[in-house]
């Protein structure tokens, strides 16, 4: 179940928050809760994934991008994902999630979110993301016109470069 309570909070929390420029890190705090752990007792794989969206649908609310794709009637889609694994988060720990934005392509966002508990980071996902509407993906130049940052194209770091190389060298659909 996708946790709407946490989610609800998570809205409530930040709702009247300084606006986040597009190229700012947004920072929210979390706790690794029962429901969140795997048979090993720490953070389940899949439940990281849900809660790195709780921090970008925050950090989205926060651009001005959940405005500006509710008043175009446009909508947001995850086109890939890598995801690092590095330290546990066992039951009951407190952790820092930060969230922000790349850069983008003439088609997708690109976005990395990271956790942390203290100083250690426990996991990193680098996302390609698109906003759509209904003849498909929007581009990017006009999603940075509509949140009024029309010359945000930042240089995106190599190690996303080359990413971006790898994802349009694999092969789709996949072999079956």
């Amino acid at each position: 179940m996708y946790p709407i309570i946490r989610m609800t909070k998570e809205l409530i929390k930040f709702y009247g928050a300084p606006k986040l420029a597009i190229d700012e890190v947004h920072v929210s705090n979390h706790i690794c809760w029962p429901v969140d752990i795997d048979i090993f007792g720490e953070l389940n794989n899949g439940r990281t994934l849900t809660l790195y969206d709780l921090g970008r649908l925050v950090m989205g609310y926060r651009m001005g991008l959940l405005a500006v794709n509710k008043a175009n009637k446009w909508g947001m889609t995850m086109a890939g994902a890598s995801v690092r694994y590095r330290h546990r988060v066992k039951m009951f720990q407190k952790f820092t999630m930060q969230s922000r934005a790349l850069g983008r392509d003439d088609k997708f966002l690109y976005l990395q979110q990271t956790m942390w508990r203290g100083d250690i980071a426990v996991s990193s996902v680098l996302y390609r993301s698109a906003v759509t509407d209904k003849n498909g993906i929007v581009p990017t130049q006009k999603v940075a016109d509509a949140l009024g940052c029309p010359d945000w194209h930042p240089e995106m770091p190599e190690w996303v470069l080359n990413w971006i190389k790898a994802e349009d060298s694999r092969s789709w659909p996949p072999e079956s």
